[in-house]
């Protein structure tokens, strides 16, 4: 008798931690949990756009977490943080490196606040480009872990653009579908 009430006792703190468990992974923050992740979040890529525009390679850097990955318009550019560090030194040593102008932006944040994604519509030299990325908190930071820039084409347009890129791509599909994986 002693054992199974040990037992019942047992399983009963059981359920009631993994109860407890479950709800605070289900749980959604709070409204205004949200809003203040949003907040910082807005300023970490607003910042991020400022430090291109001036050409502050330390600060525009800092804001990416050291596995951060950037992908370029071109197809062949992806890189990780290092490789794109190589890339972009020299434009920021010209002393302007790009401008991208906010337009429009939508920011989603986990149940736990830790992780965010975004889209945004941005003002470049390439006209509206659309950027999005994945960012994570590290302490009490948010990093830009993940960054897409991608340029828009107007439907109308697109069979003329899709000429233009045919010949350049072709080669680029062959390359990649037959790389060795």
């Amino acid at each position: 008798m002693k054992k199974a009430k040990k037992s019942f006792r047992f399983y009963h703190a059981l359920i009631v931690l993994l109860a407890i468990s479950l709800q605070s992974c289900l749980k959604k923050p709070d409204l205004q949990e949200e809003q203040n992740s949003q907040q910082q979040i807005n300023q970490v890529i607003d910042h991020w756009h400022e430090a291109a525009a001036q050409a502050d390679f330390v600060k525009y850097f800092d804001l990416m977490s050291d596995d951060a990955v950037f992908i370029g318009t071109d197809a062949t550019e992806r890189w990780d943080k290092k490789a794109f560090q190589a890339y972009a030194k020299p434009h920021f040593e010209k002393g302007k490196a790009w401008t991208f102008v906010t337009l429009e932006r939508n920011i989603m944040v986990d149940s736990l606040s830790q992780m965010a994604w975004f889209d945004e519509l941005l003002d470049t030299s390439f006209k509206i480009c659309r950027g999005s990325g994945v960012l994570k908190k590290i302490g009490e930071e948010w990093k830009i872990q993940h960054y897409v820039l991608s340029m828009t084409i107007p439907n109308e347009q697109s069979k003329s653009v899709v000429q233009i890129k045919t010949q350049i791509e072709n080669d680029v599909i062959l390359k990649l579908k037959t790389k060795e994986k």
